[in-house]
């Protein structure tokens, strides 16, 4: 049988074997500097065994500030990108395309773990001074961690950090690098005018505040080969349809320009911006019409990765078959099955050969 989802995409000169993508989700496991462990390579690694075409990493700080919670991952020294190599020639080796999303947190930074409450962490509890493009903090129950807006000298050393980190992933074996701009992060908080009140380049028009996204592709694709892709994950929408906010007709605008800029694939998630976001009632998988629509509408050639509420092979595969999506990009059922792709193969009917050790189960 002959399905979408088990059919090789080729983006540039790489060949990614199937349309299954592990999406990134964080794991709040490294001891406090960022560096992978046993828990990386065994959480990543079981995602390749289990026939995935694209294994990405969590969002991978490039800078300490960056960091979400003192135990994220992140690749802001040579030592990071050491410790994350052997996971990337792991993943390669079984077939799978190894990829690394590169983040900042911006004023969602510097908390506790969210089995921990996700509450904000002052200096003197192991936190840090947080950036964002505007004074206004995130709306924390408890007292934020400090916080500064970020002046033209911080936006240059932003791009830095992003093309210093880029350069590492790409020493580490890392084939896809995707840029994070969702979920109320950093290069969200200046995409929407909820965040950025900016009065300068960077804020205002949709031009100005997109420039930074703009200038971090460009700087990530300047450093990535010719033969590879790069990734940007956008929130397609910010939910907050009763405020000038993000909107998907934006996120198509930027999808044609990040086009021109290199960038091969959006990854469209949703929302997370803000906690008075009005979110519909069938959840994630609100936004895989997001990504459909920026599929439809766009103008360049870019492609387009779903993410959200994708739990089943045939269900991932109508998305693929119907134009939905490029790739299904798929997180929670990852972490419920490891093995998603080899069990949506069966169900549909299709060949995917496991791992030898494994070939007696399949």
């Amino acid at each position: 049988m002959t399905t979408d989802l088990f059919s090789p995409l080729t983006l540039r000169e790489t060949e990614i074997p199937n349309r299954v993508t592990v999406s990134p989700m964080c794991q709040y496991s490294c001891e406090g500097d960022g560096i992978a462990t046993d828990w990386h390579r065994i959480h990543l690694g079981s995602r390749a065994i289990g026939g995935a075409g694209v294994v990405m990493t969590e969002a991978t700080a490039v800078s300490p500030e960056g960091r979400i919670t003192p135990e994220d991952l992140g690749i802001w020294s040579d030592e990071h990108g050491e410790a994350l190599a052997p996971i990337a020639e792991f993943i390669a080796e079984q077939g799978s395309v190894p990829g690394i999303q590169l983040a900042h947190a911006g004023r969602k930074a510097s908390k506790t773990r969210p089995w921990e409450g996700s509450k904000p962490l002052q200096p003197e509890e192991g936190g840090w001074e947080v950036l964002a493009p505007s004074e206004e903090p995130w709306p924390y129950d408890g007292e934020s961690p400090k916080q500064r807006k970020m002046t033209h000298e911080d936006i240059e050393a932003f791009v830095e950090d992003f093309r210093r980190a880029t350069e590492r992933a790409l020493e580490a074996g890392f084939v896809v690098a995707e840029v994070h701009a969702a979920h109320g992060y950093l290069l969200h908080e200046f995409l929407s005018p909820v965040t950025n009140n900016r009065e300068d380049d960077y804020g205002g028009s949709f031009e100005n505040r997109t420039r930074l996204v703009r200038q971090v592709t460009e700087a990530v694709r300047e450093v990535w080969p010719d033969d590879k892709p790069v990734f940007v994950r956008i929130s397609g929408t910010d939910w907050l349809p009763e405020r000038e906010s993000w909107t998907i007709e934006q996120s198509i605008d930027l999808a044609d320009d990040l086009s021109e800029l290199g960038a091969d694939l959006i990854d469209v998630s949703s929302g997370m911006l803000h906690p008075d976001q009005q979110l519909p009632e069938d959840g994630s998988a609100a936004q895989l019409p997001l990504a459909a629509q920026i599929r439809e509408e766009r103008e360049s050639d870019i492609r387009v990765g779903a993410v959200g509420g994708i739990t089943g092979g045939k269900q991932a595969d109508d998305l693929i078959r119907d134009g939905t999506t490029d790739l299904a990009i798929i997180g929670r059922e990852h972490l419920r099955d490891p093995y998603f792709a080899l069990h949506a193969a069966q169900e549909l009917g299709v060949e995917l050969d496991p791992p030898i050790q494994y070939d007696r189960a399949f």
